[in-house]
């Protein structure tokens, strides 16, 4: 069994660091250049603009990854359990 809180709790914190270093690529000006590597890899052609950096961007983004990670563990668990029940 795993334990929803637990679950939740990595996943919210794998999901903020994910978006807290896409944050930081913003930062320092390089989120282009990395988008312009990355979509071609997917076989994705489309024009894709980065938006100039802000502290509250970044921040709200952070928070919100990592409510959404806790949320998409914590579910995950619990479905988890349910089928391992069975």
């Amino acid at each position: 069994m795993l334990n929803k809180n637990k679950t939740g709790l990595v996943l919210a914190i794998f999901f903020a660091l994910l978006h807290l270093v896409w944050a930081l690529i913003v930062g320092l000006g390089v989120a282009k250049q990395a988008i312009d590597w990355v979509l071609p890899l997917h076989f994705i052609d489309m024009l894709v603009g980065v938006s100039t950096f802000s502290w509250m961007n970044a921040i709200v983004l952070v928070v919100f990854a990592f409510i959404g990670g806790y949320i998409i563990g914590w579910v995950f668990a619990w479905i988890w359990n349910m089928v391992a029940k069975k």
